[in-house]
């Protein structure tokens, strides 16, 4: 179970980098539909295919079966308000077979501070009937119908799962009734303001497929003794992770071949590389090796009926510092429940005499509770808050609890994940003003689109949020989602402006989360696209789009005046690199940041303030682990280790070679810095060099398929060959064990035939993208290559002795490549000369996972499977190819929402200027769970020099210009420190260029000592300063006056 803060290497999501920005096609052919809609995509059915084009990213979450049961399931989703309309979006752009939407109320004014398709021209329509054509163009597979008659039980049989939202508790409890009766699953959810709940019934045998949505684990085997319970002990490269009561099935082992493929039997895990399975006396003895593999079974679960869940109720705690409110929060909804029963009205915003009638009301509702439910002390200041804010409808609470309740309309179809057991509550009351309490007068309603924000934080804020100045970094899914909620908010809806930047185009693939764009604006740039799409939702909002990358080559675009400007900073990033990059400059800038991601069904909330928090960078993450480079070339063991290896194939023949080559032709300096390179790097980069444009260079197609064809052969076969020559496969190591065994799989050559599909398809990738690289034409007539094929002589091989292969890295960084200088010279004689550039059509290919028909990915699965082939390691199919080799990052837009509606909460504290650690919240959670963590952030770390504490958000002011216009040289400077801190400077440097040390030569000493110090930068570092450099940084490293060495901030020096 994974409930750690989610790694900042896959701290992922919002804009997906890609190299190109075509739209990729979906592999299925539907030849049954009559008619396809305009834009390509066609209608649900049960024999419909999955459109992987579209569906990509969120396959790798839920996977083909999951996806195929909820192209079966009708839902109906009751309630058209903010939660609502969240809630359908989720669900339409995860692709069920259909969505009802139903409604009996009009837009009103309240409605449009969270309901983002009800526009102002809407108010007295009905919602369901306005929302249906906006919410339908999500998703042209899913047919979106609005209802708006009353939910009669023969009208709930249409449905496999109803969801209900903005209902009375009476129509909860009777439609609850019927739909537990009738295998009907139901969810119910609620926002009320500042508060949210949620809860599920899906009946009384409901089969979980997946509890947590993990790959199963597998782990190598050393041994397994002949026990009532056998013991099976893995190999010491890794612990295995199981857990007790998981069950695993086995392959591959050696003797003890009972074991194989046997039914899944249950583990009890004796350490981190042991664990006791059944009854292995009676089975033949163990010899070696082994492969055990989880295997996920069916979990079936009963869930009891709304009425009796009431009485007895299930709580999934969403904050443990919470720990009592989930009992109380069940009573106050009652309550409320009975409140709008007796009035006809909700509790009136931060009215004291409401506030006073809501907890008499939970007081009595508490009173006739039997069973758990019932509390033996009801939170007076809690309900009081419930009641002052109930009548509030906020965008972010609502993002919030929709991402949850959608991903449990998923749950409820698929089997996929564990649902919430039953009832979840969650409030966000530290967004309330930290001082004083809010007026009643100040939160009445105005009749304006913000009255169900203004209910809970009144009038103020509302002027505030206007004026706001934010960036906003990235417009993929983490990136649409802020700019609706901002648009809600009405972030910038005044003289303030949102600037978001995105350098990337529109992809087929995002359009299953990135909800703002539409089929139509495939190729278009997404920034403009977005905020387009947000000035829809909220005219007055003000939102500019760029199209630049962050980063040292925009900061003439984003300089100190931008900068300066804002009054805070959002990520949607999807690299840790930007992330860290972004931080700095918030840092520097001292303005704070909300820091999000996700990963699949996993996401995480961080927020960064000025003087208060530690930075984005101040935790790192281990690095990941890479791949041994001898297990890539001769040892793989899994379909990752070949994927990987059909990469650095794709690369190394595709893609460096024509780079070489150009660079060998245009760049003077290229033959210099060539011979610079270390050992035998000078004569591999030449040798290419020479194939590219000597030996290998191809006239015509035929060329490109007799290259691919020897290819082949030297990869599948020759190289096998001679590996099993150096190393037999019943060869001994030194201490008499088997070499070939443990993560060692003895390999077997493979033998060329054109009646082998896959043989075909890599032969066919292989030469398309060779004469891709050289300019020529491309051929996909298979009859043509089958004959060319037969005609060519492949030359004999013959292995060789004397051929080194390393076993391990520590071997192969410890051999010394011998360099053949005769041949070097050779080859600088023998190469075309760079005039004869011209002649040469060369291009490197970069590798794009999206486009199916650029050869890309069918050269990458061939290349693997092959490999995979020699090894006996079990193939991959091309969708968990391309997830592998792609570095896809698995997204769904349930996760996204979840997470954005908590960013905006911590938003809306920073905007009313909370100071206190303990009001923010970082989270993390796991939707598949569910799991969800809250924690106040961690304060920034303390350091000292003398008395003075400092820390990361503080720095040291220096005015480079003098009173008297003159700049301050490096002699002025080193005074300034001794005279005004005490502190002598023994080093000092800005960015990468040393400017001074104590061991500085004296000739260079003197001489720099009278420059100014801009002069000595530019000096060092080569580089001019730019006209929108106000201010240097520099980083010292200093000794007190006892001589010791103290840690002091960085300084900024002032120039302008």
């Amino acid at each position: 179970m994974s409930s750690s803060p989610l790694s900042k290497k896959r701290r992922v999501s919002g804009s997906e980098t890609k190299t190109g920005s075509h739209c990729s096609t979906s592999n299925s052919v539907r030849t049954e539909l009559s008619h396809t809609p305009s834009n390509g995509m066609a209608k649900n059915g049960n024999d419909a295919e999955i459109d992987e084009g579209l569906y990509s990213r969120q396959l790798y979450v839920l996977g083909h079966d999951a996806m195929k049961r909820m192209q079966n399931s009708n839902v109906l989703i009751s309630g058209l308000r903010g939660l609502g309309v969240e809630i359908a979006k989720n669900v339409i752009l995860g692709g069920v077979k259909s969505v009802t939407l139903h409604d009996q109320g009009v837009a009103e004014w309240k409605d449009l501070s969270s309901q983002f398709y009800l526009r102002e021209e809407d108010l007295g329509k009905n919602r369901a009937d306005v929302s249906q054509p906006r919410l339908a163009e999500l998703n042209s597979y899913v047919p979106v119908t609005s209802y708006t008659g009353t939910l009669t039980n023969e009208y709930l049989t249409r449905f496999q799962v109803v969801v209900l939202t903005n209902s009375s508790l009476d129509e909860q409890t009777r439609i609850g009734d019927f739909c537990h009766s009738n295998g009907i699953k139901l969810i119910v959810a609620d926002t009320r303001g500042l508060f949210g709940q949620l809860f599920c019934d899906f009946g009384e045998e409901m089969v979980v497929f997946d509890t947590n949505g993990e790959q199963p684990l597998s782990a190598m085997i050393s041994m397994i003794t002949k026990d009532a319970a056998g013991v099976v002990t893995c190999l010491d490269e890794a612990r295995h992770g199981f857990e007790s009561g998981d069950h695993v099935t086995f392959t591959e082992v050696q003797g003890m071949t009972e074991l194989n493929g046997c039914e899944p039997v249950e583990i009890k895990t004796l350490g981190p590389y042991t664990f006791s399975i059944c009854d292995t006396s009676s089975f033949t003895d163990y010899v070696r090796g082994g492969i055990v593999t989880q295997v996920k079974m069916p979990k079936k679960i009963a869930f009891k009926s709304l009425r009796s869940s009431m009485a007895e109720p299930e709580f999934l705690l969403t904050d443990f510092a919470k720990f009592d409110r989930p009992g109380q929060l069940h009573v106050g909804f009652q309550a409320l429940h009975a409140f709008e029963k007796k009035h006809s009205r909700l509790p009136k915003p931060w009215n004291q005499a409401d506030a006073d009638d809501l907890v008499a009301l939970t007081e009595e509702v508490n009173a006739t509770l039997t069973g758990s439910a019932k509390q033996e002390q009801i939170d007076q200041a809690v309900i009081k808050k419930l009641s002052c804010v109930a009548a509030g409808d906020l965008a972010p609470v609502n993002a919030f609890i929709g991402g949850l309740a959608a991903q449990e309309v998923m749950k409820a179809c698929t089997g996929k994940f564990m649902p919430i057991m039953q009832w979840l509550y969650f409030d966000a009351l530290e967004c309330l003003v930290e001082s004083e309490e809010v007026t009643e007068e100040d939160c009445a309603p105005r009749n304006c689109r913000y009255d169900g924000q203004i209910a809970v934080f009144g009038s103020k804020l509302q002027e505030m949020l206007a004026k706001q100045r934010y960036f906003l970094v990235g417009a993929g899914a983490i990136g649409c989602e802020l700019l609706k909620n901002f648009a809600m908010m009405g972030l910038a809806s005044g003289e303030g402006e949102v600037i978001v930047t995105d350098m990337d185009t529109i992809e087929k693939s995002n359009l299953n989360r990135q909800f703002l764009f539409r089929p139509w604006d495939v190729t278009k740039m997404k920034s403009e696209t977005a905020a387009a799409a947000v000035k829809q939702m909220n005219p007055s909002v003000r939102i500019t789009g760029h199209q630049n990358r962050v980063g040292p080559d925009t900061e003439k675009v984003y300089d100190d005046d931008f900068f300066e400007s804002l009054d805070g900073v959002a990520n949607a990033l999807d690299n840790v690199d930007a992330r860290m990059y972004m931080d700095r400059r918030c840092v520097y800038y001292r303005k704070p940041l909300l820091e999000s991601g996700t990963l699949g069904t996993k996401g995480n909330v961080q927020v960064v303030i000025p003087f208060i928090t530690e930075s984005y960078s101040s935790s790192q993450d281990p690095p990941e682990k890479s791949i041994p480079i001898c297990t890539l070339k001769n040892f793989p063991n899994a379909i990752e280790h070949t994927l990987q290896w059909a990469r650095d194939e794709f690369e190394g023949l595709f893609k460096q070679p024509a780079e070489n080559a150009l660079q060998y032709l245009t760049d003077p300096k290229f033959m210099e810095r060539t011979l610079k390179l270390p050992g035998a790097q000078p004569l591999e980069v030449l040798e290419s060099v020479y194939k590219s444009l000597v030996t290998d260079y191809p006239q015509r197609w035929e060329d490109c398929v007799t290259w691919a064809r020897n290819h082949w052969q030297c990869q599948y076969n020759n190289n096998i060959r001679q590996l099993l020559h150096n190393f037999p496969p019943d060869q001994l190591t030194s201490s008499g064990a088997p070499f070939w065994s443990g993560p060692k799989r003895c390999p077997h050559p493979l033998e060329f035939s054109t009646n082998n599909d896959l043989h075909m398809d890599y032969v066919m990738a292989a030469a398309n993208l060779y004469a891709q690289s050289y300019g020529l034409p491309s051929c996909t007539d298979r009859s043509a290559l089958t004959k060319h094929l037969q005609g060519i002589k492949v030359p004999e091989f013959t292995p060789k002795s004397g051929v080194k292969i390393h076993v391990s890295d520590q071997e192969l960084q410890s051999a010394n490549a011998s360099v053949d200088d005769s041949r070097l010279e050779e080859l600088k004689t023998v190469l075309p000369s760079s005039e004869s550039a011209s002649k040469f059509k060369l291009s490197a290919i970069d590798f794009e996972k999206d486009d199916d028909a650029n050869f890309h990915m069918d050269f990458i699965v061939a290349a693997s499977n092959l490999r995979a082939e020699n090894y006996d390691i079990p193939p991959a199919d091309r969708h968990k190819s391309k997830l592998i080799a792609g570095k896809i990052i698995p997204a769904i837009a349930t996760t996204t929402a979840a997470v954005v509606g908590l960013v905006c909460l911590e938003l809306l504290k920073i905007v009313q200027g909370h100071t206190k650690l303990e009001s923010f919240k970082n989270g993390f959670m796991n939707l598949a769970l569910p799991f969800f963590a809250f924690s106040e952030p961690i304060a920034a770390p303390k350091h000292k020099y003398y008395e003075i504490d400092w820390t990361l958000w503080d720095r040291f002011e220096v005015k480079g210009i003098q009173p008297n216009g003159e700049e301050m040289t490096l002699r002025q400077f080193l005074d300034y420190f001794k005279n005004e801190h005490k502190l002598e400077i023994t080093m000092l440097s800005q960015g990468v260029s040393m400017l001074y040390s104590f061991f500085m030569p004296a000739a260079k000493l003197k001489e720099r000592l009278d420059l100014p110090m801009t002069e000595i930068v530019t000096k060092v570092s080569k580089k001019k300063l730019g006209k929108h450099i106000k201010a240097l940084v520099f980083e010292l490293c200093c000794n007190d006056e006892t001589e010791e060495d103290v840690e002091v901030p960085y300084v900024r020096y002032t120039i302008r």
